[in-house]
């Protein structure tokens, strides 16, 4: 008994009809027909009544039918084992991060992943958020880290990192830099520097200024935090930035939470949703998230 075999049986009990059973498994009907003969011939019985345009399971049929699906899904099962076991010994992992990040997590997760599987190839990709989340749709990216105005884009699983205010950051000699409250309004009146469109910060930024009607002037963008506050510092616009972004750079900018913009601005690692496709299992992807996990969740040392 093979389970080609198997399969065959399967395939003309469900279709109840030899031609597309045969179209279903890629080969002859003539082809379908001998190996279910060759089946029986082992077993002893019959399992198709033939006597109708319609195939129809004899009682013999009827009994083998459901140990036949049973013995087909052990066989894949025992393909999948072996084959998640291969993926980590000599696979391949493709991560998109955002651009102008340098969350040192990351880096951490994908140091204890390489440590732990050393002949999976890493590549890591940068690019705008928008992009990274098509790609990881696409499958061209195995995992990504964004930045997203949505806790959960369509279509994906999502593991928030992330999650602050926007603020707006400005020399100490700044107008705004002596107000105790801004609003969006207030910062719309000045030239502002930010992240271009595609990121989660911008998306944020945007979506709240279409959401009172606001044009503000956008003097300049750069994808890298760092870019935004030297600008800001020269006094060449008013930056858009993350709480934790404007922290690093307070011994030159003042920072002010955008007191009517509660919507935060997000970091999430993204992937597949298991429920749209079979490479969401992908055995690399939850180890990486594994260790995704373990890195985010230990304290920052500069919060201590």
């Amino acid at each position: 008994m093979e389970l080609r075999q198997l399969e065959y049986f399967v395939a003309v009990a469900e279709e109840r009809n030899f031609t597309r059973a045969a179209e279903r498994v890629h080969i002859s009907q003539s082809g379908v027909s001998a190996q279910i003969r060759q089946l029986e011939r082992e077993l002893g019985a019959e399992l198709f009544d033939r006597s109708a345009r319609i195939a129809t399971l004899t009682v013999a049929g009827k009994a083998a039918l459901e140990h036949a699906r049973a013995a087909l899904a052990a066989a894949e099962a025992v393909g999948q084992a072996v084959g998640q076991v291969t993926d980590l010994i000599r696979g391949r992992l493709t991560v998109g991060m955002v651009m102008g990040c340098t969350l040192t997590p990351l880096f951490d997760a994908l140091a204890a992943f390489h440590r732990a599987h050393p002949g999976v190839e890493i590549s890591l990709l940068e690019d705008n958020s928008d992009r990274l989340v098509e790609e990881v749709r696409a499958g061209a990216i195995d995992l990504a880290l964004i930045g997203t105005a949505t806790a959960t884009p369509e279509g994906l699983d999502a593991l928030t990192i992330v999650s602050e205010r926007l603020v707006v950051a400005v020399p100490a000699e700044h107008p705004l830099a002596k107000r105790r409250r801004v609003t969006l309004r207030d910062l719309t009146a000045h030239p502002i520097v930010c992240m271009p469109p595609g990121t989660g910060l911008r998306t944020v930024f945007d979506r709240a200024c279409a959401a009172q009607s606001l044009q503000p002037t956008i003097a300049l963008q750069a994808s890298a935090a760092d870019a935004i506050a030297d600008l800001a510092t020269r006094g060449l616009g008013v930056a858009i930035l993350s709480s934790s972004m404007a922290v690093s750079y307070g011994d030159r900018l003042t920072a002010r939470i955008i007191d009517d913009v509660e919507a935060p601005a997000l970091l999430a690692l993204i992937w597949k949703s298991a429920q749209s496709t079979q490479s969401a299992h992908n055995p690399a992807v939850r180890e990486l998230l594994r260790h995704s996990r373990e890195a985010f969740a230990q304290p920052d040392p500069t919060e201590q």
